[in-house]
């Protein structure tokens, strides 16, 4: 991939593990042992991507994920989570997580994982096949810049919020499942459903004037979500 990765995580053989998995893969990788070593790493190398573990001594991933979030928003995070503690998968999510991994975890899926990420991360996922520029109203999105804007200001999304909004967008009227969307926009052929939920949430935040009454991402009751332009005759 000749991507730069940074594994934070306070565990040494699954660090090492992950390690030599994306170095077959072609990536060079850097590895931390804990949150703060983790910041230190990005502010001196700037990896293309982060793994990060969830529950660590010291900053846990989720304030690390806050920090990141904070400073460069468009930089992709994985995260690891426990197996089955929802809770935590979500919160991860909420933090501005693009992806998660459960533990334990197998190492090619992981690497896959992130090949995704990165590919979209590089605008080069199944989004070429939207139109290069999608506008309605005062929003408007470059795909091929992979940058959106709100009334003139710069949106700060994640490589998963940006690729929901362009998917959405793109379709205009119809109504997709959690499922759907978990397909075309993660490409996940199954997944937890929550993850849609939770980024659907993230991107009304930044996108509608109240969030609480979305008036772009519509929920359709028993089905999913439907986007709405607020100008149809503009949004291409």
């Amino acid at each position: 991939m000749g991507h730069r990765v940074l594994v934070v995580d306070d565990d040494s053989t699954v660090s090492d593990v992950v390690r030599r998995y994306l170095e077959q893969a072609g990536c060079e990788v850097l590895l931390a042992a804990d949150g703060a070593g983790g910041l230190a790493a990005i502010g001196a190398h700037r990896p293309d991507l982060v793994v990060l573990d969830l529950m660590m001594p010291g900053i846990d991933g989720l304030e690390v994920c806050r920090r990141i979030r904070r400073q460069l928003p468009d930089l992709p995070v994985i995260m690891l989570t426990a197996l089955g503690e929802e809770a935590d998968r979500v919160l991860g999510l909420e933090v501005g997580a693009d992806d998660y991994v459960t533990k334990p975890f197998s190492p090619r899926e992981l690497v896959l994982r992130i090949q995704s990420v990165l590919r979209r991360s590089a605008g080069q996922a199944a989004n070429h096949s939207h139109p290069a520029r999608l506008r309605d109203g005062d929003l408007t999105v470059d795909t091929a810049r992979r940058i959106a804007e709100l009334a003139g200001a710069p949106l700060s999304l994640t490589v998963r919020e940006f690729d929901l909004l362009v998917f959405l967008m793109a379709h205009p009227g119809r109504a997709w499942t959690r499922a759907d969307l978990l397909d075309k926009v993660w490409g996940w052929q199954f997944g937890d459903q929550s993850t849609v939920t939770v980024h659907v949430r993230r991107l009304r935040e930044k996108i509608e004037s109240d969030p609480a009454e979305p008036a772009r991402i519509r929920t359709v009751w028993g089905v999913g979500y439907r986007y709405d332009p607020l100008d149809d005759g503009a949004r291409r």
